[in-house]
């Protein structure tokens, strides 16, 4: 499969943005999907992930903030993200696999190329 992410930009604190993560070349319902953000420095962690059957898990820094959500007819996942800290300023990448989600960055098998968010205080 392959994942392209767009609807990164740059936003003031408190501000909304919604990520938007188009899959192509497979079956995108067999797949579960995550997001995951880089910081310049530091180590890609995770953000939320949405199951192939719809259960959604949240990263506790952005539980309450964010919204993941996927649409399988437009083989679409979507990461709403309100209440903007400078703190979420990265790169966000769009990940996908066949199998369970995880928090470990590592066990995604499919990686889109980032988006960059931007949060100015």
């Amino acid at each position: 499969v392959q994942l392209v992410e767009s609807g990164g930009g740059l936003v003031q604190a408190g501000g909304s943005l919604r990520l938007s993560c188009a899959a192509s070349g497979s079956t995108f319902s067999r797949y579960a999907m995550g997001w995951f953000r880089q910081a310049p420095g530091k180590e890609r962690e995770f953000v939320a992930a949405i199951s192939r059957n719809g259960n959604t898990y949240y990263a506790d820094s952005v539980k309450g903030r964010f919204t993941i959500s996927r649409d399988n007819t437009k083989k679409t996942a979507y990461l709403q993200m309100n209440s903007l800290k400078p703190d979420d300023t990265a790169v966000y990448y769009c990940a996908a696999d066949t199998n369970l989600w995880a928090q470990n960055w590592r066990t995604w098998g499919y990686w889109g190329q980032g988006t960059q968010v931007t949060v100015s205080s």
